[in-house]
């Protein structure tokens, strides 16, 4: 036997965590008055974070008693609790409910993403701390052991660049993407060893834990990630990235463009520290290559 719902609570309510997302699909709303509401409120979503209910009701031409059936369809107990759960909804980013005004043939898009993976270049290298840069690859270099560290899409890319990019320079290294794996590798590092942590939002929580776990054991750390960021204060070397992203939310992330060349930059220079050992090695992978795959020499010389 099941509970009763109490008298005049709305059947059918949703139970949403999310009302923009909620307003948006019309998820729940039945007539044309709700749906119009909903249209009025994600219009302008601050005028209704911020408005009364007779003021809502008013723009959108429907009585007050109206708007309170609509708060509570969505799961709301009043019309001050849908605001309330609003004001949260939102703040997770209005940008998604009106993306800007994007051109999207394929010529406007190809200029689009290669405009702003050339412009992520320019600020990079236009604000690339050299002495950091050159104190990150000695401690690569003379490391006997390096942990590369990321969690989430693009960092997760990056610390596995870091591998593929440093062992064939006679580098010990393992990237890790895992929370749990990372911390364990942290407890057990031992001197000697040097640990790079990717993060392009700089507010990674698990790596600023292993940063500080590894700080307390004299293991040093460097860090990819936005200046003055919680893994940047948390590491001994930062390479910083901050780099503006723009308003289309369809576009991915030119940032990486950036976070993959700093990563060529210090595999570079760690490449110069011992110029005739990376020769020697980098030889050898390619003679493999070529013997068992390329058949010639005409193939990337990286890899």
């Amino acid at each position: 036997m099941t509970d009763a719902k109490p008298k005049g609570e709305d059947q059918g309510a949703v139970n949403s965590t999310d009302l923009i997302a909620a307003l948006s699909n019309g998820e729940g709303l039945v007539s044309s008055l709700e749906r119009k509401l909903a249209a009025v409120i994600l219009s302008d979503v601050n005028f209704a974070t911020a408005a009364s209910i007779t003021e809502i009701a008013a723009k959108a031409g429907v009585s007050p008693p109206t708007v309170t059936r609509f708060c509570r369809r969505l799961g709301c107990a009043s019309f001050s609790d849908f605001k309330v759960q609003l004001a949260k909804s939102a703040y997770v980013g209005l940008r998604y409910l009106h993306p800007e005004t994007i051109t999207s043939t394929p010529a406007e898009v190809a200029e689009d993403i290669v405009t702003k993976a050339q412009n992520a270049l320019f600020e990079l290298h236009r604000g690339l701390d050299m002495a950091s840069l050159s104190r990150a690859a000695e401690l690569l270099a003379g490391s006997s052991m390096i942990y590369a560290f990321g969690a989430g899409g693009n960092s997760s890319l990056i610390a596995n660049e870091l591998q593929n990019r440093l062992f064939r320079l006679g580098c010990r290294i393992t990237a890790s993407t895992d929370h749990a794996f990372n911390l364990m590798l942290s407890a057990a590092a031992e001197p000697g060893a040097v640990v790079i942590g990717s993060s392009l939002s700089g507010r990674n929580t698990e790596i600023v834990r292993c940063f500080d776990l590894l700080r307390e054991r004299e293991i040093p750390t460097i860090a990819l990630t936005r200046a003055g960021s919680e893994v940047a204060a948390a590491a001994d070397i930062v390479i910083a990235i901050d780099l503006p992203e723009g308003k289309n939310i369809f576009r991915p992330t030119s940032t990486r463009y950036a976070f993959l060349a700093a990563v060529d930059i210090l595999a570079n220079l760690v490449a110069y520290a011992d110029r005739e050992k990376s020769r020697r090695l980098l030889r050898s992978i390619k003679e493999q290559l070529v013997r068992h795959r390329d058949g010639d020499d005409r193939q990337l010389l990286g890899d």
